[in-house]
């Protein structure tokens, strides 16, 4: 039984932000998400946004541009549009429990240089990100935010105090 809830970032090419969504929610939350993304035309995952995603360690080469009327009938407990031209052309999802609209630039649109170019790749990956951490409440429970929070065990008896281990979450 899978207990996975399911999200689904659609964008229009399904090249830039929907892939880099779709790589950040999995490695930061796949135990929680089954995740997907479409696109309203498919075309091929942008070389940049690998790129940008490669720098965390995340590995959407494999991902593929997929269209929307793939998904079409599969249940999902969130739909996500990153651009604010899908959200006017996205289909309905009559099984979706909550529908949320992202409005990112696309980073596809940057010119100048190819570092000029990432520079912006990389400012939409991390707004992505914030937005994840945010709305799906990674990273913190009843507002406490686990990362970097320190943690030292320490067994206590009748005649002794023994530290055991520093840890960092």
């Amino acid at each position: 039984m899978n207990l996975k809830q399911r999200v689904i970032f659609i964008c229009t090419h399904n090249s830039a932000r929907s892939q880099m969504a779709e790589g950040l929610l999995r490695h930061l939350a796949g135990d929680r998400y089954e995740v997907f993304s479409a696109g309203t035309q498919s075309t091929r995952v942008n070389p940049l946004a690998i790129k940008t995603m490669a720098e965390r360690d995340i590995d959407i080469s494999n991902h593929t541009s997929d269209h929307i009327d793939k998904y079409r009938g599969m249940p999902f407990d969130y739909v996500i549009t990153v651009c604010d031209n899908a959200k006017e052309t996205c289909p309905y999802f009559p099984a979706n429990k909550t529908q949320w609209h992202w409005s990112f630039e696309d980073p596809s649109a940057a010119t100048g240089t190819e570092e000029e170019r990432l520079a912006k790749f990389r400012e939409i990956r991390d707004q992505i990100e914030k937005k994840l951490r945010q709305d799906f409440q990674i990273g913190t429970a009843h507002g406490i935010n686990f990362r970097n929070f320190s943690v030292r065990v320490l067994f206590r008896g009748p005649n002794f105090c023994f530290y055991c281990k520093d840890f960092t979450l």
